[in-house]
This record gives C-alpha cells, sequence and structure tokens, in this order.
C-alpha cells in the first residue's frame, strides 16, 4: 500500500507543479495586464484548487502508512536530529497543509470580489504564496 501512495503521490505532483503554475501565471498576468477575468481565468483556478486538494489527501494517506510518521512518534530525537528524516516526517506535511489552506482562502476570496483586477490580484498573492510555499519544501533528492 506504501509504495502504491507513494507513486501515485510522487506521480501527482508533477501535475500539481504544473498547473499550480499555469494558474499563478495567469493571476499574475491577469493582474499586471489589468485584463477581464473570465471562464478561462475561473477553471484554471479551480483546477490549480481541486489537483492540489487531491495531491493534499494522497499526501495525507501516504503519511499515514508512512515509515516516517512512525518514526516520528517513535523516536522523535532521531527524525528532529536528521535532516532528511525531518523534511519528510515533519516539515514538507506541514509546509503543504499550509500551501493548501493558502490555496483554499486565495480561491474563497477572489470568488467575494466583483471587481476583475480585485479577482486577479488575491489569486496572484495567494497563489504566489502557495506556489512558493510549494517548492520550497519539495523532498527534491528523493524525488528527482
Amino acid at each position: 500500500m506504501y509504495n502504491i501512495l507513494k507513486n501515485a503521490h510522487s506521480g501527482w505532483a508533477y501535475l500539481l507543479l504544473l498547473v499550480l503554475a499555469i494558474a499563478t501565471i495567469n493571476a499574475i498576468i491577469g493582474f499586471a495586464g489589468k485584463k477581464e477575468f473570465g471562464n478561462k481565468d475561473f477553471s484554471l483556478a479551480l483546477v490549480g484548487l481541486i489537483v492540489t486538494h487531491i495531491q493534499l489527501l494522497l499526501g495525507l494517506a501516504l503519511w499515514a502508512f508512512s515509515p516516517y510518521s512512525s518514526m516520528l512518534f517513535s523516536d522523535t530525537s532521531t527524525v528532529m536530529s536528521t535532516p532528511e528524516i525531518r523534511l519528510l516526517a515533519i516539515e514538507h506535511p506541514f509546509m503543504m497543509i499550509i500551501a493548501v489552506a493558502l490555496l483554499t482562502v486565495g480561491y474563497s476570496k477572489h470568488k467575494k470580489k466583483i471587481v476583475s483586477n480585485s479577482k486577479f490580484k488575491v489569486l496572484a498573492i495567494f497563489y504566489t504564496l502557495a506556489f512558493l510555499v510549494v517548492l520550497s519544501r519539495l523532498p527534491w533528492k528523493q524525488w528527482m
């Protein structure tokens, strides 16, 4: 079960990075270019949100079956003193939850805005922050 979840989580991460990058860039371009917010923009933001939430569910399931989570509860000092293990057991899951929260807040706030530029601004801020959080805590050494 662990290997299936690990492969699904790793594979879905490529899609997540692509979709999140496109949604973020679209929001920045829309805000900077003072474009009209349309169905395409709404769809990109929504797909980014959905793909990220699916990845979170896969990640939480993976963490539950992970040897890193059980190690966290049985040998906390080793986890905290080993940067690679700490990244996978604590830092990556915690920061990804923060990234999903940022995306969710940004998406919710943009729906309440009426003016297109305000919609793009909220999405640009929150999606960029979330994207940076995701990039900052990816386990690049294991993933690539």
